[in-house]
């Protein structure tokens, strides 16, 4: 069955009467704390093995200094983002920056593992509604068309930004020490965080410029914070894109080890590899979002569909990457795996744009945020750490992608009632008759 509504049921374009120009600083500068932000995050990955060998730690300890910082922003995401979006999100972003990048300083002047423990902790918290909470400010001051493009390559600056992380960390910490690889981090932060709240302003910005114009959107939209969880099709795609996270995070934090051990790289070299893996599925990220926006501007179910086929193609790949024995056929096969482990990214986002009240988008962000990360990027280094363990790093990669054929069981769930849901937020007719002025839901 299919639904339809005219253009002009769709929510509010937020971006109305904001230059261009300026759309694209603020995307600018919130990329780059984005960048900041996973780069903080992920510096630890290129020093796993000086932390295991310096301070004799586990897997299962190294795993948890990784998914602490992914719980906490999984626990603090909603009500930190709900507090965004009603007491200003610039300067909230602003905060965070500030907060994360001392945090991270705090790693580089550890002594010991429960001070480590801790200084992640404190990065975690500041990490938690920045993704969230940064998306909703540039899917703001963009028209609406463009939403799985924009939230795809907004959320590739966590992939290019762990690239940058793992890389540049690795390259300090072979050179000057482990320390430095957290202190460079923490400075761009620190710059950044700064820069932010002088050059993107509130009142530019911010949804409640549209405080009369929601009045008169239908009564849906009266109730908007219901929308976080008031269809079916909404709930499933936070579940899909969590679990599909677990497979393409789990592989980030512990390839930089996996290449150590299996591969007899030093610090550098398996933090530079990585990184290109990293960067590889940054870059799908992106490709995959245009190629949603570009096959579902006629057919909105499509990128329900494209979402699935993204889930099986990853598993197929990975599964067979760590079938085979280690060489350069391996990498090739985890790189083009990882090219669209994370192709989810922009479907599922500019789906719970379409499933959700515009002004409630930094809280919906959230949402889809906590449920990524509780699970999927909490966990996943975590218990494939404690895998590890028992059965060895390779064994572990060799059982992480069938997660993949969950998350796509979900997604289709999600694919059922997505049409229908997003007709009913519109307050349109579940289903219309096309005519020469109808057109598919649109991203």
């Amino acid at each position: 069955m299919a639904f339809h509504h005219s253009p002009a049921d769709d929510d509010i374009d937020t971006s109305v009467g904001i230059p261009r120009t300026y759309a694209w600083v603020v995307f600018a500068l919130t990329f780059g704390l984005l960048l900041s932000d996973y780069m903080s995050r992920q510096v630890l990955n290129a020093v796993f093995p000086l932390l295991k060998s310096e301070w004799a730690l586990s897997d299962g300890q190294l795993g948890l200094l990784s998914g602490i910082v992914a719980l906490m922003v999984g626990l603090l995401t909603f009500p930190l983002s709900l507090l965004a979006d009603r007491f200003g999100r610039i300067k909230s972003l602003a905060l965070m920056a500030l907060l994360w990048s001392l945090a991270t300083l705090g790693c580089g002047l550890a002594q010991d593992y429960p001070q480590m423990f801790i200084a992640r902790f404190m990065v975690g918290v500041g990490e938690a509604a920045y993704g969230s909470v940064g998306i909703a400010v540039v899917l703001s001051v963009f028209p609406k068309h463009l939403r799985a493009t924009l939230a795809a390559a907004f959320m590739a600056g966590g992939m290019f930004g762990s690239v940058l992380g793992m890389a540049i960390g690795g390259v300090l910490a072979a050179h000057l020490g482990w320390r430095w690889a957290f202190a460079g981090m923490a400075l761009f932060g620190l710059l950044l965080a700064v820069l932010y709240p002088i050059i993107v302003k509130e009142s530019r910005t911010s949804p409640k410029r549209f405080a009369t114009a929601a009045s008169k959107v239908v009564d849906s939209a009266a109730r908007p914070l219901r929308t976080l969880y008031s269809s079916r099709s909404v709930i499933a795609t936070y579940i899909g894109s969590g679990l599909q996270l677990f497979v393409g995070g789990t592989v980030i934090v512990w390839m930089p080890s996996y290449l150590n051990r299996y591969y007899a790289m030093g610090t550098d070299k398996a933090a530079g590899i990585a990184a290109l893996i990293v960067l590889s599925s940054g870059a799908g990220m992106i490709l995959c979002g245009m190629l949603s926006d570009r096959l579902c501007r006629q057919n909105a179910e499509r990128k329900v569909s494209l979402a699935i086929a993204y889930c099986l193609g990853s598993c197929l790949l990975l599964s067979a990457a760590f079938a085979l024995p280690v060489g350069p056929a391996q990498l090739v096969l985890i790189g083009l795996g990882m090219l669209i482990a994370a192709g989810t990214t922009g479907p599922a986002g500019a789906m719970v744009a379409n499933l959700t009240h515009y002004s409630v988008h930094g809280t919906a962000f959230a949402t889809l945020t906590l449920v990524n990360n509780l699970l999927g990027l909490a966990p996943g280094p975590f218990i494939t750490g404690k895998v590890s363990d028992v059965i060895g790093l390779q064994a572990a990669f060799q059982l992480v992608p069938l997660i993949s054929i969950g998350a796509a069981l979900v997604f289709f769930y999600a694919r059922r009632h997505y049409l229908r849901d997003v007709a009913k937020l519109r307050g349109a007719p579940s289903e219309l008759k096309v005519g020469p002025l109808a057109c598919e839901v649109q991203s």
